[in-house]
């Protein structure tokens, strides 16, 4: 009775972890500036970007906010 217990457990913990894993992300890449705010470019003659991978939120949908009389 405790294995069973125990294996149920096990298996509802885990559930949410995979769940986890599945959320939608998105690469974004901004361009590297200096002191100046002009791009910096590498050796290549190419600009520098700094990338990072954010999540992705489900924009809400509401009613539009009555304009003012």
């Amino acid at each position: 009775m405790k294995s069973i217990i125990f294996a149920l457990g096990l298996a509802l913990a885990v559930v949410p972890a995979v769940q986890a894993e599945q959320k939608e992300t998105k690469k974004v890449c901004v361009d590297v500036k200096d002191k100046e705010g002009k791009p910096v470019k590498d050796a290549k003659g190419n600009v520098k970007q700094t990338c990072k991978e954010m999540k992705v939120h489900k924009k809400l949908e509401g009613t539009e906010v009555p304009p003012k009389k």
